[in-house]
């Protein structure tokens, strides 16, 4: 007999940037954060990575909520405070927890990120897991930028990202 798949919580935060659609598992961690202006993206990317798990609107846990909410507050550390759930490759795996490394307040390029890794030509393949990315912010895929420094495609959009970066002190223009 087949075990029952167990469901996703789903909730929304209001944020300065938008409202945040939060996805959380039954044992509490975030699975997804996407926008609204993004849903169907955030569906897609569920259904590739965690299958048909079906979707129930649910809080999400409280630390969580006050985690972000503090951060969107100034208090930039409590991104890491944030439990995670994130389904992916290993190669993807092993570029969302570089990202979650690089401290808020500085940014990195593809390359340098690849570098990283140990695979300084893998440049397009971090750009692509960055891009695969299922928890915006979270896992800080707004701090890649291009080589010659320019804000570089980002999933919740340029001016999303710009206001991340700035709101951790980097210099953007």
């Amino acid at each position: 007999m087949a075990k029952p798949v167990t469901p996703l919580h789903l909730d929304r935060l209001d944020t300065p940037i938008g409202t945040a659609l939060l996805v959380t598992n039954a044992d509490g961690a975030l699975c997804a954060l996407d926008w609204t202006d993004y849903e169907e993206r955030l569906n897609t990317s569920l259904r590739r990575y965690l299958s048909a798990a079906p979707l129930v609107d649910t809080p999400a846990p409280k630390s969580i909520r006050q985690a972000l909410t503090r951060y969107f507050g100034g208090d930039l550390a409590q991104l890491d405070t944030i439990p995670c759930h994130i389904p992916g490759t290993t190669f993807q795996s092993n570029v969302w927890t570089a990202l979650r490394k690089i401290p808020a307040g500085t940014t990195l390029s593809y390359g340098a990120l690849a570098a990283q890794l140990g695979s300084p030509a893998a440049m397009r393949a971090v750009g692509h897991a960055n891009g695969s990315n299922p928890l915006s912010v979270v896992i800080p895929c707004h701090r890649l930028i291009g080589a010659n420094g320019a804000l570089t495609g980002y999933g919740g959009g340029i001016e999303r990202k710009r206001w991340l970066l700035r709101h951790e002190g980097v210099d953007v223009a």
